[in-house]
């Protein structure tokens, strides 16, 4: 077919050059029609970057059941020798996560990593200030490693810059990267690890911006402690890669000044700084679901924020690094967020943060998905926040593991989210969210809408070595369906390998261990394949559809 130019597509489809590409949040989308199909045109020639292997990691904390009774649980039926839930690291396996943030979180700012190494009954009980728990010490930095590679994923460690720093810090690298020959490696040695646990990347701090943090720190205190840190762990291993603690989210009063000041400290030693945040449907979207389902586009402004910032630091240095970005906290987190929802009243292993989530959550999930791919220029770590029974896509009970709404639209993009993300024109029907129902918690500023939002949401990857492209699709529009027309300029596809849905009457559906099964995704009947392919996308949907080119 005729390879159609940008300009005479935007003109042909009845704009006559008012029609304006968005940029930023809404990537390459015209505004159009307000009715009718969506038209997305695809040139395989024009990528906006690889997906990064590690952009769909998770995170583990010592935090409520995540770690005890979550992956690791003496007395199971489930427990291998190890004490590891098998149940749960086969399905961790086979959903293919290649990098696990750990120990935390808040936990992490005032734990101390010597306590949990050495022989099991000689390692403290103590008492976690950050959730107010019991922490008994059987699962710490080893057996988490061990677990790591059972599974198949890499450790992003967590480091402590609350009650501890740049020594400790030093020293828990030469305790997991040094062969041998030195204090801390041959502690390791003796602790029956003879070989080094070879761990890349590392989180310098967690969420220092906060004042709910242990050890809190202003800006200029955080960055000048954080140079320290990065070059006494480099000294120990030149070839780590380091992340510095970036603000804790858009609503922080200092969020920008934050990440501003501390990488003019630390630019120079660091590779990348982090980003955290979490969505709910609450007063922000006024309880409405349709603003709800749009909220992935404040993951693409945050984004955009971020690297606006970490590229104004380059230019005043005149460095030749980029910086990477890594989103190493996001989910949906609203309804367990206070009281006994996060108060462990000194208990061990209490039940925290276990969010129930239902079928709009997921569909926002799936959008935060496309967001993270539609940055992978970059963003290259993301880790979504948590991965078992704390705010988690999968729970545990005695009798084995449950799948929540959740684990759906992330187990699609750790599948299919492989190879170049596609550099797409889309054009089509929107709908408005002219601004978000609150001014931005603590900050006193208005919330920003996101003005003509696409009802359909797509961002299309192509897997050279596989021979395939995949097609993943939010549809925002809750009471119909819509229609994507896909117009393929240099590929062809060949067939349908697969086209799955997940969608359904209530948009409040949850799964529980009564009822597994409620929200599942299911198949749809798969378009003819061809250089112009239409699709008819179920009404309130997040689909995925994989063809052979």
């Amino acid at each position: 077919m005729k390879k159609v130019s940008r300009r005479e597509f935007l003109r042909t489809t009845g704009q006559a050059g008012a029609a304006v590409a968005a940029s930023g949040a809404l990537g390459r989308f015209a505004i159009g029609q307000a009715a009718g199909p969506t038209r997305v045109e695809i040139d395989s020639d024009r990528v906006i970057a690889p997906v990064s292997h590690e952009l769909f990691g998770s995170f583990l904390e010592q935090l409520g059941r995540a770690i005890y009774e979550g992956i690791y649980e003496p007395g199971s039926k489930f427990a291998d020798k190890n004490e590891f839930r098998t149940d749960v690291m086969k399905e961790v396996r086979e959903l293919g996560v290649p990098i696990v943030r750990y120990p935390g979180g808040n936990f992490v700012s005032g734990y101390h990593w010597l306590d949990g190494v050495g022989p099991k009954d000689k390692r403290p009980t103590v008492l976690d200030r950050a959730w107010n728990t019991i922490e008994t010490n059987q699962f710490g930095t080893n057996e988490f490693i061990t677990w790591a590679r059972e599974v198949g994923t890499e450790p992003l460690f967590g480091l402590n810059f609350g009650t501890a720093g740049a020594e400790d810090a030093a020293a828990l690298v030469e305790y997991c990267n040094v062969p041998g020959g030195t204090k801390w490696s041959e502690l390791r040695k003796s602790h029956g690890y003879a070989e080094p646990h070879n761990v890349k990347f590392w989180c310098v701090g967690n969420e220092m911006d906060g004042p709910w943090q242990i050890g809190h720190l202003e800006a200029h205190e955080y960055g000048l402690k954080a140079t320290d840190a990065a070059k006494q762990m480099r000294a120990v291993d030149p070839t780590i890669k380091l992340i510095a603690c970036g603000s804790s989210g858009p609503f922080m009063p200092t969020y920008i000044e934050w990440d501003r000041t501390v990488l003019e400290q630390c630019y120079d030693v660091v590779d990348g700084i982090s980003l955290h945040r979490y969505w709910g449907n609450t007063e922000e979207t006024n309880h409405d679901s349709q603003i709800y389902v749009a909220m992935n586009l404040a993951m693409d402004r945050q984004i955009k924020e971020i690297s606006d910032v970490c590229d104004v630091v380059r230019a005043h240095k005149r460095s030749d690094k980029q910086l990477f970005l890594s989103f190493d906290e996001w989910n949906v987190w609203y309804r367990a967020r206070g009281g006994d929802a996060t108060d462990g009243h000194r208990t061990q292993a209490p039940h925290l943060l276990e969010e129930p989530y239902n079928l709009e959550d997921a569909l926002l999930v799936g959008g935060l998905a496309n967001s993270l791919m539609r940055h992978s220029d970059r963003v290259k770590v993301a880790c979504l926040a948590q991965l078992v029974n704390v705010i988690a896509p999968i729970m545990t009970n005695e009798n084995g593991i449950l799948r929540n709404t959740i684990y759906y639209p992330y187990a699609w993009a750790l599948k299919h989210g492989h190879g170049d993300v596609l550099d797409t024109l889309q054009m089509g029907p929107s709908y408005a969210v002219e601004k978000l129902g609150h001014p931005i918690e603590d900050v006193g500023l208005p919330a920003p809408g996101f003005g003509q939002v696409p009802y359909l949401d797509v961002v299309i990857t192509r897997d050279k070595a596989a021979g395939t492209a995949t097609v993943f699709v939010l549809n925002r529009d809750l009471e119909k369906s819509r229609e994507l027309e896909l117009v393929w300029h240099d590929l062809t596809p060949t067939r349908v390998v697969s086209f799955e849905t997940l969608t359904g009457k209530d948009l409040k559906a949850v799964n529980t261990f009564a009822d597994p099964n409620k929200v599942v995704p299911a198949k749809l009947d798969a378009p003819k394949a061809g250089s112009r392919m239409t699709v008819e996308l179920p009404a309130g949907s997040h689909s995925v559809l994989t063809v052979a080119v």
